[in-house]
């Protein structure tokens, strides 16, 4: 397929690079839009991929065209792009908080498709929840789905609204365990290790938790208590965990998320 990125920044970056890896793109038959020159020689330079000013002249031959710009930008892109995309082109957008009404009404297109994806996309672990306007053939939600399994995983659902839950849980849900893993450095950093050794013990524990408990086939109900002997070392952090109340404000904290993500989306 051919895609034109509308923005190269980051995560656009991270995207393009997931699909030339893995196979699912040529970078031929990528183009990035990007306002900035040196970031357009880097991403040529790096990639070889085609690169271009224009976000018109970036989207004529391309099937598929993925919105990677900042929210703040929409509005001047939309009426820059109105009318100019032709009804077999795809648009899928990674734009926080702008919902299918906002971007099928200010592109004038109905083929669209929106999703949140997160932080480790750009490492090929990423968590992309999408959802897609019904005009959308089977067909583009196959280049979809395929586009978004190069950054990792991915779930479709047919609830727009379960978006904004994504965002609470997988799109802010990398910052909850880098803060839970920041107080595990500092009590590493007490109990005597050096900075590097803290940073260590706690970025492969987490990693190594995070994959078994994909691979494991067990419940983390049952994770947990495989590992939790009673009366134990485990034992005791658990009872300090849930004398201070950490379920609860992990529960908490996602439904604030979840809010403020809904409250977002309305402005």
């Amino acid at each position: 397929m051919n895609i034109a990125f509308i923005g190269g920044g980051n995560m656009g970056e991270a995207i393009l690079g997931a699909l030339i890896q893995k196979n699912i793109c040529p970078p031929q038959n990528i183009t990035v839009s990007e306002i900035k020159a040196e970031r357009r020689t880097y991403l040529e330079t790096t990639y070889g991929i085609k690169t271009t000013a224009s976000n018109p002249d970036a989207i004529k031959s391309a099937e598929v065209v993925l919105l990677a710009i900042k929210p703040q930008n929409l509005p001047e892109l939309s009426a820059e792009l109105k009318g100019k995309l032709a009804d077999k082109q795809l648009v899928i957008s990674i734009i926080a908080g702008a919902t299918l009404s906002k971007l099928s009404g200010g592109l004038a297109h109905k083929a669209v498709v929106r999703v949140m994806p997160n932080p480790p996309a750009m490492i090929g672990m990423g968590m992309s929840v999408w959802t897609a306007l019904p005009s959308v053939s089977p067909a583009q939600k196959d280049h979809a789905k395929a586009i978004l399994s190069a950054m990792g995983k991915e779930i479709y659902t047919g609830k727009e609204t379960m978006l904004d839950a994504a965002t609470a849980i997988s799109g802010s849900g990398p910052a909850y365990f880098f803060l839970f893993m920041e107080g595990l450095e500092k009590a590493a950093l007490e109990m005597g290790f050096t900075p590097e050794e803290a940073s260590i013990l706690v970025s492969q524990t987490a990693a190594g938790s995070a994959i078994y408990a994909g691979k494991s086939g067990f419940a983390l109900t049952q994770l947990r208590k495989n590992v939790t002997s009673p009366g134990g070392t485990t034992a005791e952090a658990i009872k300090a965990f849930e004398e201070a109340g950490l379920e609860a404000t992990i529960i908490k904290a996602a439904k604030a998320a979840f809010n403020r993500s809904v409250e977002l989306g309305k402005g």
